[in-house]
């Protein structure tokens, strides 16, 4: 049965989003999975995993082709994509949480038709099998229900375009798209975090987070050639999902989940 607004109105969500850098140290990992189940109220965790998919692509004798830090995918790489997203992580993180005692339940975007998507239209470049999607056609029916079971959702970073064919979608999209489709029904916190300690004004000196970033900021930023590649996903997606109603987004060391003033907080 769907919940309503009004029923969980006052019940905190928090979407977590690692990175594959994350994903790839097995320490790491432990360490932010103990972390992540100590979190009051509602959490949902969305994984990537682009290292160990293009390492294994290179293995296959695939190139990883990359532009403003996401992943073209021809039928080749989805294969690998879906091998490494769908399968290995998810499953490893799934264990991992059985292992520390929280019920999860491992998730793509076709699994309970979670997150219908449509293939990126052909423009100046040809993105393969990219899926994009609108936060409304998430269905929050089943993750809500999964909450009320005391079910704790891990995602990855694959849609449907309802024709059978899976789509790799950017993580941190998919954790945006999440934030924004969950917040009607739930205080949404939405926490990017990966091996650094925030946005950093030079990549190299990890004492340079910004604190605080504003629209303008990011605007001037992003001018100025600042922010390194990889990071405008997730501060285009940060943006949109504070936009859309999210409470908060953060962006901080994976080690910083459960420490809300740390890091890189977005604001309108």
């Amino acid at each position: 049965m769907k919940i309503t607004e009004k029923d969980t109105t006052l019940t905190p969500l928090t979407i977590v989003k690692i990175g594959g850098n994350v994903v790839d140290n097995a320490q790491l990992l432990d360490q932010v999975l103990h972390q992540f189940i100590k979190l009051q109220g509602l959490k949902l965790l969305v994984h990537g995993g682009g290292k160990l998919a293009t390492q294994l692509g290179e293995k296959l004798g695939l190139q990883a082709q990359m532009v403003g830090g996401r992943r073209l995918t021809d039928a080749a790489m989805l294969q690998v994509v879906t091998m490494v997203y769908g399968g290995e992580i998810n499953k490893t993180i799934v264990a991992l949480l059985q292992a520390a005692g929280c019920n999860a339940l491992g998730l793509t975007g076709a699994d309970g038709n979670l997150i219908p998507a449509h293939k990126r239209q052909k423009g100046a470049l040809d993105w393969g099998f990219v899926g994009d999607f609108d936060p409304v056609s998430i269905n929050t029916g089943l993750l809500q229900s999964l909450f009320a079971a005391g079910i704790t959702p891990v995602v990855a970073p694959l849609t449907h375009d309802g024709q059978g064919s899976l789509l790799n979608t950017n993580a941190d999209t998919i954790a945006s798209g999440l934030a924004v489709a969950l917040s009607p029904f739930y205080p949404t916190t939405l926490t990017y975090c990966f091996e650094k300690k925030g946005v950093l004004l030079d990549v190299e000196d990890e004492a340079s987070v910004i604190s605080r970033i504003t629209p303008e900021d990011y605007s001037q930023y992003k001018v100025q050639g600042v922010i390194a590649e990889g990071m405008l996903p997730k501060l285009d997606n940060a943006f949109a999902a504070l936009q859309a109603g999210v409470v908060q987004v953060r962006i901080c060391h994976a080690l910083d989940i459960a420490h809300p003033q740390t890091g890189t907080a977005l604001c309108l």
